[in-house]
Formats: structure tokens, sequence, C-alpha cells
């Protein structure tokens, strides 16, 4: 894929710049919602990019100005029929989130606009979560009668602790990007101008560290925010004696003490 090359999917857009995937929501007449065609799409591409060795950072957005993503489709939510349907419909949302979760590559999301109910639960399946000053974000699904169904009542906990978690998913209230950030919800606030130049600043800084690294790193923090220090530390350490003799670390040792930039090739 050449670096400028552009693809269209229905819903997706991708484009390339370097080692850094840009993937777009693309359905700004619908706030970006997420409909069943757009988590198949995401499943589907984010699949690619795992195995396209030439790709060592991906930035996730929504089209437009308004929204990252402002929820599910509502209109597919009220026509669920039955328990079945809406328990499949809650996990195929899961599958998306956690494909994110999981993939060796770090996910930096650029919330650009409103990031609610779904679009909150994906940016959260994203590594890194940097947001522009005029965004609002929010779980409001208790205001339909819901719940948060694609992973909201079990990663935000996780990132802000209990009782904020409580607070927007039991009120359904709205947060600015600042209060997010206070709230250790996203990682950086910039002006909406700059978002997009500063997601490219930091996938391009994190493109540039070996890849063995970065997936192995990912991997790690995944793993062992989900059991006790003792364990956690053990994954580290199966994961550093994996990377610390590959190719890639002889090299950035080898630069280091050369006093040069490395040369990684991701072996």
């Amino acid at each position: 894929m050449k670096s400028t090359e552009t693809i269209a999917y229905e819903t997706l857009l991708l484009a390339r710049e370097g080692p850094t995937a840009i993937v777009t929501i693309n359905r700004p007449k619908s706030l970006n919602a997420l409909n069943a065609t757009v988590l198949r799409e995401l499943g589907e591409l984010f699949e690619e990019l795992e195995h396209d060795r030439s790709v060592l950072a991906v930035i996730l957005t929504g089209a437009g100005e308004k929204a990252f993503v402002a929820g599910a489709d509502i209109a597919e939510l009220n026509a669920l029929g039955d328990q079945q349907a809406a328990t499949e419909k809650a996990r195929a949302g899961h599958v998306v989130t956690e494909k994110l979760e999981h993939s060796r590559l770090p996910i930096i999301v650029a919330i650009n606009g409103f990031a609610l109910g779904g679009g909150l639960e994906l940016a959260m399946a994203g590594d890194i979560r940097i947001a522009a000053d005029t965004a609002k974000l929010g779980q409001p699904e208790v205001n339909l009668g819901i719940i948060g169904g694609f992973g909201g009542t079990q990663r935000l906990p996780r990132l802000v602790g209990e009782g904020f978690a409580s607070y927007m998913l039991l009120t359904g209230e709205m947060i600015s990007a600042q209060e997010a950030k206070q709230a250790n919800l996203v990682e950086k606030v910039v002006p909406a101008e700059e978002l997009m130049t500063e997601c490219k600043r930091v996938a391009a800084l994190i493109a540039s560290k070996g890849p063995l690294a970065i997936a192995a790193t990912k991997r790690a923090i995944h793993k062992g925010m989900q059991t006790d220090l003792h364990t956690a530390l053990n994954i580290e350490a199966e994961h550093f004696g994996k990377v610390a003799v590959s190719a890639d670390a002889r090299e950035g040792t080898k630069a280091f003490l050369e006093k040069r930039p490395p040369r990684f090739t991701g072996s």
C-alpha cells in the first residue's frame, strides 16, 4: 500500500502516512454512529492492518467536526426484537473493541467531537486518547432506558475508578474534554485545529521505536491490568525475555553504544 493511497469502504476511510494508518469512521450525517456495517468493517479493517507489517501505528477518528462517534445506531437499537438479538448486538461490539485491545498495533484515538455511548466505548478500547478541547464525552445510555453494551460498564471503571464511572453511567451526563483529562479518561487535550497534527506526531514517535518492543509493551500492560501484581510482574518478565534476545534489541543497544539512531526491522 503506497503512503499516499486512500481506500474507501462503505463506512470507513483508510489513509496511510508512512507507517501510520489513519482510520476514519465516515458517516458524518449520522454523527458517525456505529451501525452493524461500521462494526463489521472495523473488524475486517483492523484484521487487515494486524497482518500488514508496514503498519506500525494507527490513528482512529471520525469524519467531520462534530463527532468522533456519537453512539450506536439508535434505529438499530429500537428494532431489536428479543433478548437474544440484543445480547448478540452487544457481543458484536465486544468483538470489535477486543480486537483493538488485543492488536499488536498501538491505537491512538483522536476524539474530534462527541464521543458518546458506543463511541466512548470504542475510544476506551484504544491505547491513547487525545481529545480536541471542544470534545464532549459521555455514557448516556440510561437516558434511553438501556445500559452501556460495548464495554462501558467495565472499561470505564478501570480507567477512571468506580465512583466517577458510576457518576457518568448512572446520570448519563456529558463531560468536557478538560473534565475527561482530570479523570484520566483522555491522556491529552489540545486545540481542535491541532488534534490531528498532535496525533500524527505521537503516532510517528511510537512508530520510530522497536516494533517488537511496542507490541510486547502493549500486551504486558493489557494482560497485567487484568490480574494481581505478582502475576503481572511474571507476565512482564516473560515478555522482556522474548524481546531482549531479538535482533531489534541487539540493534537498539548497539546503536545506543555507538551513539547513532537504531535501524529496527521488527525481528
